[in-house]
């Protein structure tokens, strides 16, 4: 139901009628007088009434609420708000000197030039430079520097820096004189919004007490955000079903994997088997020439091109193709106004667009190298 509010002079007119309807000697109600004032200052409650009023309706309907409101309408339905994610990303610690040995250990903090976005070392057993002995990254004597990963201390995409940004050492490292990140950060998310919980929970519902593709995606997209997938189902009558899942880098891991395994469980049909894969990846390469205005720096532009091309492919989910128009069109609008032309453009060498598959994912073969342009 739609209520109507009204404004205050038509209340005020309403109650001059309802009052001069049962004492008709009230006369004196122009403005000024001591009875407009009252009716005005009854008006004045009215309307805090109504907007008391406005407030309940629009925290007890989904489509209305906003935050925490959001949150507590569907947490009766046992549904949460994904949660923001934390950049991460490499950075390279550098000295003037490379003589001796230095140690980079994990929780070493590093920050942006401005200081407003601090960035952790993180442990990874597979880097080149770990030493299980001493528990960091060694930096041996004769060698310049040493490249290690980091994580955001703040969630969202605060911490998608770009590049040559993180310069600044937080905490001291004996042998340690410098710190950069030779590229830029990316893939954070912030907290789900309002309307991304809203959608969801649709799917939620309409997938509840059901075993349908709709209530297999509603349980994937509860595992977190970013991801893209795919549901095949089997030969007729061969009660099995193909979940295929990316977070966006073409090789989900084991953990992420295992998450989604357990939510398609949680809502499959008994005797329903359920596949759960990462994507087979289409590797691609993009090569074209650019022309750009005379008021432009062509190495500056290439450069702002690739990082959006990567951007685009990386976000494409599984199944999409990769069209050859599409990538004309990323480039196009990646520099407004500094390209010129864009002539040649090649995919894998050739001219058609890259179709991975229902179940494959298009990704740029070696990353940035794997777009040349000349």
């Amino acid at each position: 139901m739609q209520l109507s509010f009204l404004p205050q002079q038509t209340i005020v007119e309403g109650e001059v009628a309802a009052a001069q309807a049962v004492a008709p000697q009230l006369t004196q109600v122009s403005s000024g007088s001591v009875a407009y004032a009252l009716f005005q200052g009854f008006a004045s409650v009215c309307l805090w009434l109504q907007w008391l009023i406005a407030q309940v309706l629009s925290m007890t309907r989904l489509a209305t609420s906003q935050g925490a409101d959001v949150d507590s309408f569907v947490g009766d339905f046992g549904l949460a708000r994904l949660p923001a994610t934390f950049a991460t990303g490499s950075v390279t610690f550098s000295r003037y000197s490379a003589s001796g040995t230095a140690l980079v250990m994990p929780g070493a903090q590093v920050k942006t030039a401005d200081g407003s976005q601090p960035f952790v070392v993180v442990t990874d057993t597979t880097n080149a430079a770990w030493s299980a002995a001493l528990g960091g990254y060694a930096v041996a004597d004769g060698v310049g520097g040493v490249a290690v990963p980091v994580q955001a201390v703040n969630a969202g995409t605060q911490g998608n820096v770009q590049a040559n940004t993180i310069t600044l050492i937080a905490s001291a490292i004996p042998g340690i004189d410098t710190v950069t990140n030779p590229a830029s950060f990316a893939g954070a998310l912030d907290a789900e919004s309002d309307a991304a919980l809203r959608q969801r929970f649709q799917g939620y519902i309409q997938g509840l007490a059901k075993s349908t593709t709709a209530a297999l995606g509603a349980a994937i997209g509860q595992v977190q955000q970013g991801l893209s997938y795919a549901i095949l189902e089997g030969v007729p009558g061969s009660g099995q079903v193909t979940v295929t899942v990316d977070d966006g880098s073409g090789a989900p891991g084991a953990a992420l994997l295992g998450s989604v395994t357990a939510a398609v469980g949680a809502v499959r049909a008994a005797g329903v088997q359920a596949i759960v894969q990462g994507p087979s990846v289409a590797d691609t390469t993009v090569a074209f020439t650019l022309n750009v205005a005379a008021v432009a720096s062509k190495p500056a532009v290439a450069a702002t091109i690739a990082a959006a091309l990567l951007t685009y492919v990386d976000l494409l989910p599984v199944g999409a193709s990769l069209a050859l128009s599409n990538v004309i069109a990323q480039a196009y609008a990646a520099a407004p106004g500094m390209v010129a032309s864009i002539e040649g453009v090649l995919l894998n060498g050739g001219t058609a667009d890259i179709v991975p598959g229902p179940t494959g994912v298009v990704k740029i073969a070696g990353g940035a190298a794997g777009i040349v342009i000349s």
